[in-house]
């Protein structure tokens, strides 16, 4: 099936505002060039304003394609390889995953807190007296990550080996990391905003870390909105499936005689 002028006139502005194409959007604009020409709108206004640069652009993408939420393969391959191609190191990229690895204690964030109350309707509310070795890892998280979150104490409290365990693990791009700290928490905002996510305590904690290390209203929003575009992966892939399905069926619907369609009733 080829493609009308009008087509690829779209498939141009397209590479014209994300710089590249492929396959995935190959299908939708072939499939319906109403519908991709109104996405290319909507998902081409975070990457026509000017607040972040191209390549924290692709971090973002990076980040929310990769979430253990989402794991868009496809998406993920695309934005590394277009981020590579804007200048992006192996370290920098490195440190996205790093950063975007630390989504799964948002298991502890949420579970805690009702592990504490439970075990406080139950007659067992967990001891409140800090020990000496509590008080150096909460001051060791603060200095490494920067800030403190009440939602931490009642873990740290709780399982002290694991709460240390968990500041050598997500300090490691941030004591050894190459992206400047507003960038880091920028990728924070993205997958925690993702619609896959929606962890609403850690977007508002990470807005706020942002805004500390400088990030503008425009630049927060523009990474909200590069988040907001996650829902075009259900044509990403879906579509590419329903052509292939529509191919096939008329296929074995050709392949059949009138003879035989007939027996078959």
């Amino acid at each position: 099936m080829g493609m009308v002028e009008e087509q690829k006139a779209l498939r141009d502005q397209f590479v014209d505002t994300f710089g590249y194409w492929n396959e995935m959007w190959n299908s939708l604009l072939l499939a319906d060039p109403e519908f991709f020409e109104a996405y290319l709108h909507f998902g081409g206004v975070p990457w026509r304003s000017q607040h972040l640069d191209k390549k924290t652009k692709e971090f973002i993408h990076v980040a929310v394609d990769g979430a253990a939420t989402h794991l868009f393969v496809p998406g993920l391959r695309e934005h590394i390889r277009n981020a590579i191609d804007l200048g992006a190191t192996k370290e920098e990229l490195m440190e996205v995953l790093e950063l975007t690895s630390s989504l799964g204690i948002h298991a502890c964030n949420i579970g805690v807190p009702i592990l504490v109350e439970e075990l406080a309707a139950s007659g067992q509310p967990i001891t409140r007296q800090w020990t000496e070795q509590q008080k150096r890892l909460k001051e060791e998280f603060e200095r490494k990550r920067g800030y403190w979150n009440a939602f931490w104490e009642d873990m740290l409290l709780l399982d002290e080996d694991f709460f240390e365990s968990y500041i050598h693990f997500s300090s490691v791009p941030w004591v050894s990391g190459v992206l400047e700290p507003k960038v880091k928490e920028l990728i924070y905002t993205a997958f925690d905003v993702a619609a896959t996510h929606l962890y609403e305590s850690g977007l508002r904690q990470h807005i706020r870390n942002a805004i500390g290390y400088g990030a503008t209203k425009e630049e927060i929003m523009e990474v909200i909105a590069l988040a907001s575009t996650l829902g075009i992966h259900a044509c990403n892939v879906g579509v590419p499936i329903l052509l292939d399905e529509i191919r096939i069926s008329k296929s074995s619907n050709s392949s059949v005689e009138p003879s035989e369609s007939i027996r078959s009733k």
